[in-house]
């Protein structure tokens, strides 16, 4: 297809990882244990909050919804990654690249506005517990939830018709293992000020998630430490520990990978950095819930010895 002689391409050659056979064939086999984990894990603290009435609870609800997004992340990238491992790079249709991206950009933000209100939920636990329960009702819960689904892939379909006008041309190689947002933007040859300012007005909502994350948990300590007795201070911060983990994780690759300056930074390190926030951080979420949390592990035990 020519336009203004320039040939415009209709896929995408995908570089993966720089790496020896050998290389290759470790991380595939370290990948799709992951990846196995990933979907046993989150699967497992999906059908446990599902089938226990003593999760059926708002904070053990958001963190069902954590799961699901676990699930999905790793699913949306991890199987043309074993393609691309196999063949030292791969090629994936201009369609199948727009669909990744906003598949994993709707994913993504939804999983920054959930850690938000899991964040408010253990504020209102710690400093208004008398209140719980008529504040975080489950209409409440459902209500956001399934508001924050629908805003995130309305911002992500947004974000991927614009990137789909942009114009590519040849080379058509896209250093990476997936479809993002910044590698695209790179190789495009046409004028992306237009699309670069329609990414930073979508994002300036999600830049102010942080801090609302701050004011929640500088106020949940600020409580936990006007409690006198030891044990009830140590009982407090358990039930948020795990999710102020889960928060520090996310939000460091998250801001190393898109807040922070790349320039100095070379492709490797960039994939390296994605590899981690889209295959290993999904595995880790449930392991830090289900070792930190007595609940979970007690419905764990009850499950086990009603089907063993």
């Amino acid at each position: 297809m020519q336009e203004n002689n320039v040939t415009l391409v209709n896929e995408f050659c995908l570089l993966g990882f720089k790496v020896s056979q050998n290389s290759r064939v470790f991380l595939f086999f370290l990948i799709l244990v992951v990846f196995c984990g990933t979907l046993c894990g989150n699967l497992l603290i999906i059908v446990l909050v599902s089938t226990s009435k003593n999760l059926h609870t708002p904070m053990y609800f958001f963190i069902s919804q954590l799961s699901i997004s676990d699930i999905l992340i790793p699913t949306d990238i991890v199987p043309n990654m074993f393609y691309i491992l196999q063949n030292n790079g791969g090629t994936i249709s201009f369609i199948g690249c727009m669909a990744q991206m906003c598949f994993f950009c709707g994913v993504e933000e939804f999983e920054c506005l959930l850690l938000t209100v899991m964040s408010y939920d253990r504020y209102v636990a710690i400093c208004n517990p008398l209140h719980y329960v008529s504040i975080m009702t489950a209409s409440l819960c459902l209500n956001l939830v399934t508001l924050f689904w629908f805003l995130s892939f309305l911002i992500a379909i947004i974000d991927t018709l614009s990137a789909s006008r942009l114009k590519f041309c040849w080379p058509n190689i896209i250093d990476h293992f997936f479809c993002d947002l910044i590698p695209l933007q790179d190789i495009a040859c046409s004028d992306t000020f237009d699309f670069k300012l329609q990414l930073y007005l979508l994002s300036i909502p999600l830049l102010f998630i942080p801090s609302i994350i701050v004011v929640c948990y500088g106020n949940i300590a600020r409580a936990i430490l006007q409690i006198q007795s030891n044990i009830s201070r140590q009982k407090a911060f358990s039930t948020c520990s795990s999710h102020l983990t889960v928060v520090f994780i996310f939000y460091f690759t998250l801001f190393s990978l898109y807040i922070l300056p790349t320039s100095g930074q070379s492709s490797e390190v960039n994939k390296i950095m994605s590899l981690l926030y889209t295959v290993f951080t999904p595995l880790i979420n449930p392991i830090i819930y289900s070792f930190r949390n007595k609940d979970i592990k007690k419905a764990v035990q009850e499950t086990a010895k009603k089907y063993l």
